[in-house]
Protein backbone atom coordinates (compact mmCIF):
# COMPACT_ATOMS: atom_id res chain seq x y z
CA UNK A 1 0.00 0.00 0.00
CA UNK A 2 2.84 2.34 0.86
CA UNK A 3 4.51 1.57 -2.48
CA UNK A 4 1.31 2.44 -4.33
CA UNK A 5 1.08 5.74 -2.50
CA UNK A 6 4.69 6.57 -3.38
CA UNK A 7 4.10 5.78 -7.05
CA UNK A 8 0.98 7.97 -7.09
CA UNK A 9 2.86 10.81 -5.46
CA UNK A 10 5.67 10.50 -8.00
CA UNK A 11 3.16 10.59 -10.86
CA UNK A 12 1.58 13.70 -9.37
CA UNK A 13 4.97 15.43 -9.21
CA UNK A 14 5.67 14.43 -12.82
CA UNK A 15 2.37 15.94 -13.97
CA UNK A 16 3.01 19.12 -12.04
CA UNK A 17 6.50 19.40 -13.52
CA UNK A 18 5.18 19.01 -17.04
CA UNK A 19 2.41 21.52 -16.41
CA UNK A 20 4.50 24.22 -14.75
CA UNK A 21 7.66 24.27 -16.81
CA UNK A 22 10.34 26.75 -15.65
CA UNK A 23 9.86 30.12 -17.32
CA UNK A 24 12.66 31.33 -19.60
CA UNK A 25 14.82 34.18 -18.39
CA UNK A 26 12.90 37.35 -19.22
CA UNK A 27 14.31 40.00 -21.50
CA UNK A 28 15.45 43.30 -20.06
CA UNK A 29 12.58 45.51 -18.99
CA UNK A 30 11.59 48.65 -20.86
CA UNK A 31 13.02 50.66 -17.97
CA UNK A 32 16.39 48.95 -18.25
CA UNK A 33 16.51 49.27 -22.03
CA UNK A 34 15.55 52.93 -22.19
CA UNK A 35 17.96 53.69 -19.36
CA UNK A 36 20.70 51.92 -21.30
CA UNK A 37 19.85 53.85 -24.47
CA UNK A 38 19.89 57.12 -22.54
CA UNK A 39 23.31 56.24 -21.12
CA UNK A 40 24.60 55.68 -24.66
CA UNK A 41 23.92 59.30 -25.72
CA UNK A 42 27.43 60.77 -26.14
CA UNK A 43 28.66 63.36 -23.64
CA UNK A 44 30.95 66.02 -25.10
CA UNK A 45 33.90 67.55 -23.29
CA UNK A 46 33.43 70.79 -25.23
CA UNK A 47 30.60 72.61 -26.97
CA UNK A 48 30.45 72.17 -30.74
CA UNK A 49 28.47 75.40 -31.10
CA UNK A 50 25.06 76.99 -30.55
CA UNK A 51 22.16 74.93 -31.87
CA UNK A 52 18.55 75.76 -32.76
CA UNK A 53 16.03 73.00 -33.50
CA UNK A 54 13.53 73.46 -36.31
CA UNK A 55 10.43 71.38 -36.92
CA UNK A 56 10.16 69.80 -40.38
CA UNK A 57 7.39 71.12 -42.63
CA UNK A 58 5.46 67.83 -42.60
CA UNK A 59 3.95 67.42 -39.13
CA UNK A 60 4.15 63.62 -39.21
CA UNK A 61 3.98 63.23 -35.41
CA UNK A 62 0.40 64.47 -35.16
CA UNK A 63 -0.94 61.37 -36.93
CA UNK A 64 0.72 59.20 -34.29
CA UNK A 65 -0.62 61.11 -31.31
CA UNK A 66 2.86 62.40 -30.43
CA UNK A 67 4.23 65.83 -29.60
CA UNK A 68 6.74 67.59 -31.83
CA UNK A 69 10.14 65.83 -31.81
CA UNK A 70 11.68 69.25 -31.18
CA UNK A 71 11.02 68.83 -27.45
CA UNK A 72 12.44 65.30 -27.52
CA UNK A 73 15.66 66.45 -29.17
CA UNK A 74 16.04 69.25 -26.63
CA UNK A 75 16.24 66.62 -23.89
CA UNK A 76 19.02 64.80 -25.77
CA UNK A 77 20.96 68.01 -26.47
CA UNK A 78 20.83 69.15 -22.87
CA UNK A 79 21.91 65.74 -21.59
CA UNK A 80 24.82 65.41 -24.00
CA UNK A 81 26.26 68.87 -23.38
CA UNK A 82 27.47 68.95 -26.99
CA UNK A 83 25.70 72.18 -27.95
CA UNK A 84 24.50 75.41 -26.40
CA UNK A 85 20.76 75.29 -27.06
CA UNK A 86 19.17 78.51 -28.33
CA UNK A 87 15.40 78.83 -28.50
CA UNK A 88 13.74 79.74 -31.76
CA UNK A 89 10.31 78.41 -30.83
CA UNK A 90 7.56 79.51 -28.46
CA UNK A 91 10.01 80.64 -25.78
CA UNK A 92 11.72 82.91 -28.29
CA UNK A 93 8.38 84.39 -29.34
CA UNK A 94 7.69 85.39 -25.75
CA UNK A 95 11.22 86.75 -25.40
CA UNK A 96 10.61 88.90 -28.45
CA UNK A 97 7.49 90.30 -26.82
CA UNK A 98 9.57 91.34 -23.81
CA UNK A 99 12.13 92.94 -26.10
CA UNK A 100 9.38 94.83 -27.89
CA UNK A 101 8.10 96.12 -24.53
CA UNK A 102 11.61 97.25 -23.66
CA UNK A 103 12.04 99.00 -27.01
CA UNK A 104 8.73 100.81 -26.49
CA UNK A 105 9.78 102.10 -23.07
CA UNK A 106 7.14 100.08 -21.20
CA UNK A 107 9.46 98.07 -18.93
CA UNK A 108 10.96 99.40 -15.73
CA UNK A 109 14.35 101.07 -15.93
CA UNK A 110 17.39 98.87 -15.56
CA UNK A 111 15.81 95.85 -17.26
CA UNK A 112 18.92 95.53 -19.48
CA UNK A 113 17.00 94.19 -22.47
CA UNK A 114 18.00 95.55 -25.85
CA UNK A 115 19.81 95.16 -29.12
CA UNK A 116 22.84 92.94 -29.53
CA UNK A 117 22.05 90.44 -26.76
CA UNK A 118 20.51 87.46 -28.57
CA UNK A 119 23.00 84.69 -29.24
CA UNK A 120 23.27 83.56 -32.86
CA UNK A 121 22.72 79.91 -33.74
CA UNK A 122 25.70 78.28 -35.42
CA UNK A 123 23.73 75.24 -36.55
CA UNK A 124 20.12 74.24 -37.23
CA UNK A 125 18.97 70.71 -36.38
CA UNK A 126 15.94 69.31 -38.24
CA UNK A 127 14.39 66.05 -36.96
CA UNK A 128 12.45 64.13 -39.60
CA UNK A 129 11.37 60.68 -40.69
CA UNK A 130 13.46 58.86 -43.29
CA UNK A 131 11.83 59.41 -46.66
CA UNK A 132 12.56 56.01 -48.15
CA UNK A 133 9.79 53.52 -47.40
CA UNK A 134 11.30 50.28 -46.09
CA UNK A 135 8.20 48.61 -44.68
CA UNK A 136 9.16 45.70 -42.46
CA UNK A 137 5.61 44.39 -42.17
CA UNK A 138 2.34 45.51 -40.62
CA UNK A 139 0.61 48.76 -41.43
CA UNK A 140 3.14 51.25 -42.72
CA UNK A 141 2.12 54.88 -42.79
CA UNK A 142 4.54 55.92 -45.52
CA UNK A 143 2.88 57.02 -48.72
CA UNK A 144 -0.57 57.63 -47.26
CA UNK A 145 -1.61 61.13 -48.23
CA UNK A 146 -4.42 62.38 -46.05
CA UNK A 147 -5.83 58.89 -45.43
CA UNK A 148 -6.49 57.32 -42.07
CA UNK A 149 -5.34 54.11 -40.47
CA UNK A 150 -7.82 52.05 -38.42
CA UNK A 151 -7.53 53.10 -34.82
CA UNK A 152 -7.61 56.82 -35.50
CA UNK A 153 -4.05 57.42 -36.64
CA UNK A 154 -3.94 60.21 -39.21
CA UNK A 155 -1.43 60.06 -42.04
CA UNK A 156 1.33 61.69 -43.89
CA UNK A 157 4.13 59.85 -42.14
CA UNK A 158 6.99 58.10 -43.86
CA UNK A 159 8.70 54.95 -42.69
CA UNK A 160 6.88 54.27 -39.43
CA UNK A 161 5.19 50.90 -39.10
CA UNK A 162 2.50 50.86 -36.44
CA UNK A 163 1.85 47.11 -36.40
CA UNK A 164 5.47 45.98 -36.37
CA UNK A 165 6.53 48.98 -34.26
CA UNK A 166 9.51 50.17 -36.29
CA UNK A 167 10.72 53.67 -37.10
CA UNK A 168 13.48 55.07 -39.30
CA UNK A 169 14.36 58.70 -38.64
CA UNK A 170 16.87 61.22 -39.93
CA UNK A 171 18.61 64.22 -38.34
CA UNK A 172 20.14 66.96 -40.46
CA UNK A 173 22.58 69.64 -39.23
CA UNK A 174 22.88 72.80 -41.35
CA UNK A 175 25.57 75.46 -40.93
CA UNK A 176 23.77 78.81 -40.50
CA UNK A 177 26.55 80.88 -42.08
CA UNK A 178 27.39 78.76 -45.09
CA UNK A 179 24.11 76.77 -45.51
CA UNK A 180 26.23 73.61 -45.79
CA UNK A 181 24.67 70.42 -44.47
CA UNK A 182 27.40 69.50 -42.01
CA UNK A 183 26.01 66.05 -41.24
CA UNK A 184 23.06 63.76 -41.88
CA UNK A 185 22.43 60.75 -39.65
CA UNK A 186 19.77 58.04 -39.83
CA UNK A 187 18.52 56.12 -36.82
CA UNK A 188 16.42 52.99 -36.42
CA UNK A 189 14.18 51.84 -33.59
CA UNK A 190 12.04 48.74 -33.23
CA UNK A 191 10.01 46.88 -30.62
CA UNK A 192 12.89 44.42 -30.24
CA UNK A 193 14.96 47.33 -28.94
CA UNK A 194 12.60 48.31 -26.14
CA UNK A 195 10.42 45.38 -25.06
CA UNK A 196 7.38 47.58 -24.30
CA UNK A 197 5.95 48.05 -20.88
CA UNK A 198 3.77 51.10 -21.38
CA UNK A 199 4.06 53.48 -18.48
CA UNK A 200 7.54 52.31 -17.54
CA UNK A 201 10.80 53.79 -18.60
CA UNK A 202 14.17 54.81 -17.30
CA UNK A 203 13.84 58.43 -18.32
CA UNK A 204 11.42 59.52 -15.61
CA UNK A 205 8.88 62.30 -15.67
CA UNK A 206 11.59 64.79 -14.84
CA UNK A 207 12.88 64.42 -18.38
CA UNK A 208 9.72 63.64 -20.32
CA UNK A 209 6.67 64.74 -18.36
CA UNK A 210 8.13 68.12 -17.52
CA UNK A 211 9.09 68.63 -21.16
CA UNK A 212 5.52 67.93 -22.28
CA UNK A 213 6.51 64.82 -24.23
CA UNK A 214 5.35 62.00 -21.93
CA UNK A 215 3.58 60.33 -24.88
CA UNK A 216 7.02 59.40 -26.22
CA UNK A 217 7.47 57.38 -23.04
CA UNK A 218 3.95 56.10 -22.48
CA UNK A 219 3.05 54.80 -25.95
CA UNK A 220 4.62 51.94 -27.83
CA UNK A 221 5.23 53.82 -31.07
CA UNK A 222 6.54 56.78 -29.06
CA UNK A 223 9.12 54.56 -27.39
CA UNK A 224 10.25 53.24 -30.77
CA UNK A 225 10.60 56.75 -32.23
CA UNK A 226 12.56 57.80 -29.14
CA UNK A 227 15.03 54.96 -29.58
CA UNK A 228 15.38 55.78 -33.28
CA UNK A 229 16.23 59.41 -32.51
CA UNK A 230 18.70 58.37 -29.82
CA UNK A 231 20.42 56.21 -32.43
CA UNK A 232 20.50 59.06 -34.96
CA UNK A 233 21.64 61.70 -32.46
CA UNK A 234 24.48 59.49 -31.20
CA UNK A 235 25.72 59.01 -34.77
CA UNK A 236 25.36 62.72 -35.50
CA UNK A 237 27.44 63.82 -32.52
CA UNK A 238 30.15 61.32 -33.39
CA UNK A 239 30.27 62.64 -36.95
CA UNK A 240 30.49 66.26 -35.77
CA UNK A 241 33.22 65.55 -33.23
CA UNK A 242 35.97 66.82 -35.53
CA UNK A 243 34.48 70.27 -36.00
CA UNK A 244 36.17 73.33 -34.54
CA UNK A 245 34.51 74.84 -31.47
CA UNK A 246 34.45 78.26 -33.17
CA UNK A 247 31.99 78.05 -36.07
CA UNK A 248 31.97 81.84 -36.42
CA UNK A 249 35.72 82.04 -37.02
CA UNK A 250 35.66 79.09 -39.42
CA UNK A 251 33.08 80.70 -41.69
CA UNK A 252 34.05 82.97 -44.59
CA UNK A 253 34.02 86.70 -43.92
CA UNK A 254 30.79 88.58 -44.50
CA UNK A 255 30.35 90.47 -47.74
CA UNK A 256 30.79 94.24 -47.45
CA UNK A 257 29.43 97.20 -49.39
CA UNK A 258 31.41 100.08 -50.85
CA UNK A 259 30.02 103.22 -49.20
CA UNK A 260 31.25 105.64 -51.87
CA UNK A 261 32.93 105.45 -55.29
CA UNK A 262 36.53 104.26 -55.10
CA UNK A 263 39.22 102.16 -56.74
CA UNK A 264 40.63 98.67 -56.26
CA UNK A 265 44.42 98.84 -55.85
CA UNK A 266 47.07 96.19 -56.50
CA UNK A 267 48.88 96.90 -53.22
CA UNK A 268 47.89 98.19 -49.77
CA UNK A 269 49.09 101.70 -50.56
CA UNK A 270 47.46 104.97 -51.53
CA UNK A 271 49.86 105.11 -54.49
CA UNK A 272 49.33 101.47 -55.46
CA UNK A 273 48.42 100.62 -59.05
CA UNK A 274 44.71 101.02 -59.76
CA UNK A 275 43.20 97.75 -60.95
CA UNK A 276 39.70 99.10 -61.60
CA UNK A 277 37.32 101.88 -60.53
CA UNK A 278 34.39 100.86 -58.36
CA UNK A 279 30.90 102.33 -57.91
CA UNK A 280 29.12 103.10 -54.65
CA UNK A 281 27.05 100.15 -53.41
CA UNK A 282 29.32 97.52 -54.98
CA UNK A 283 29.45 94.18 -53.09
CA UNK A 284 32.95 93.01 -52.11
CA UNK A 285 34.23 89.90 -50.34
CA UNK A 286 37.07 90.29 -47.80
CA UNK A 287 39.75 87.58 -48.04
CA UNK A 288 40.75 87.95 -44.40
CA UNK A 289 44.04 89.74 -45.14
CA UNK A 290 44.53 93.25 -43.76
CA UNK A 291 47.36 95.80 -43.66
CA UNK A 292 46.70 98.78 -41.42
CA UNK A 293 43.62 100.53 -42.75
CA UNK A 294 43.72 98.45 -45.93
CA UNK A 295 41.55 95.39 -46.53
CA UNK A 296 42.10 92.83 -49.27
CA UNK A 297 38.86 92.06 -51.12
CA UNK A 298 37.56 90.28 -54.20
CA UNK A 299 34.73 91.49 -56.40
CA UNK A 300 31.94 89.35 -57.82
CA UNK A 301 33.94 88.39 -60.91
CA UNK A 302 37.10 87.40 -59.05
CA UNK A 303 39.24 90.55 -59.27
CA UNK A 304 41.30 90.80 -56.09
CA UNK A 305 42.94 93.88 -54.61
CA UNK A 306 42.99 96.38 -51.73
CA UNK A 307 40.58 99.04 -50.52
CA UNK A 308 40.56 101.32 -47.49
CA UNK A 309 38.32 100.12 -44.67
CA UNK A 310 37.13 103.72 -44.35
CA UNK A 311 35.33 103.33 -47.68
CA UNK A 312 33.42 100.21 -46.59
CA UNK A 313 29.92 100.60 -45.14
CA UNK A 314 29.62 97.46 -43.00
CA UNK A 315 33.13 96.12 -42.46
CA UNK A 316 33.80 94.71 -38.97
Amino acid sequence: MRLANLLAAAASVAVASSTFMPLPVSAASIGEKTAQAKAEIPNCTRKIGALAIREPQTRWWEGLGLESPEALLKVFVMKSGCFTLVDRGKGFELAQQERALAAGGTLQGGANIGAGQVRAADYILVPDIASKNRNSGGTNVGGLLGGFIPGGFGAIVSNISISSKTADVVLTITNVRTSEQQAIAEGHGSKTDVGFGVGGGGWGLGAFGAAGISNYQNTEIGQVVTLAYIDAYSKLVTELGGLSADAKADAPSQAVTLARPGVLRLTADEKGKVLKPMESGMILYPTGNTNGVWVEVADEVGNKGWVSRLSLANYK
